[in-house]
């Protein structure tokens, strides 16, 4: 059975992505409203309904917005970290908070959901892969550092949502303060165009066939620039680039035979 993916939002102003095999599926993240996340999943043809479980991945609001209207509203249970929860000052059901442990595996369904820890500014940031009858996607967001955690997990990969999160020249030359600009360089920032594009080049599988790069700057970036980049180096692997306007399609990705 294939996995099927989207993109709902991704950048600043909301992160939320969709991994599914069918009869189950998760949200990593769920930084857009509840009603804006089932709009657009019924404009793509997924119910929420088959949504078992949301993975926060870190408590900043841009990942954790929609996640307290959603699990009360459809009975979602939350996989957070202990730190991750009490930093982000959401208010959950208890019955629906369940912690998950880095590298220990979350069984949904048919779904194996495997938490690794990365580096970001926060409390206790973590990514994650989702694997089902032998195929793996991975997003891989918010990183500061490709720090050994996340490459060895997206050479597992055969799909991933990457991190591109800005230009090096657009950043430099650009209107942010210069405390703000070594926040967004610094170890535990976000991932450049270069950066994201070596990591890519160096650490992916033979087998990866879809490339979603995501968490693009409204201000620093450019959809065109980012695509434009890595579809030099593709060599067969699909590349697109997720919005932070509207959803992507839904990717459906299958073990190669």
């Amino acid at each position: 059975m294939p996995l099927y993916l989207a993109s709902l939002n991704s950048g600043s102003n909301g992160n939320c992505y969709y991994i599914g095999n069918g009869p189950d599926a998760v949200l990593i993240d769920a930084g857009i409203s509840c009603r804006e996340t089932v709009r657009r999943m019924i404009r793509l043809g997924l119910s929420i309904r088959n949504v078992k479980a949301i993975f926060i991945s870190h408590e900043h609001t841009d990942h954790t917005r929609g996640v307290e209207v959603l699990s009360h509203k459809y009975g979602i249970p939350v996989y957070i970290t202990g730190a991750t929860w009490r930093n982000s000052r959401l208010n959950l059901d208890p019955q629906m908070i369940k912690p998950f442990t880095t590298g220990m595996p979350v069984h949904i369904g048919d779904l194996r959901v495997n938490p690794f820890p990365k580096r970001h500014d926060a409390s206790e940031p973590h990514s994650f892969t989702i694997s089902a009858d032998h195929i793996t996607a991975g997003v891989f967001t918010d990183i500061g550092t490709a720090c050994e955690h996340v490459i060895h997990h997206l050479s597992q990969c055969h799909a991933a949502f990457l991190e591109a999160n800005y230009d090096e020249q657009m950043l430099e030359r650009g209107r942010y303060p210069l405390y703000l600009k070594r926040r967004i360089r610094g170890a535990e920032g976000h991932l450049s165009n270069d950066q994201a594009l070596d990591l890519f080049n160096t650490h992916r599988s033979p087998w990866m066939q879809l490339l979603v790069l995501s968490h693009l700057s409204a201000v620093n970036n450019h959809p065109k620039l980012v695509y434009d980049l890595f579809s030099r180096h593709a060599k067969g692997t699909k590349i697109v680039v997720a919005s932070r306007y509207e959803e992507t399609e839904v990717f459906c990705v299958e073990e190669c035979r």
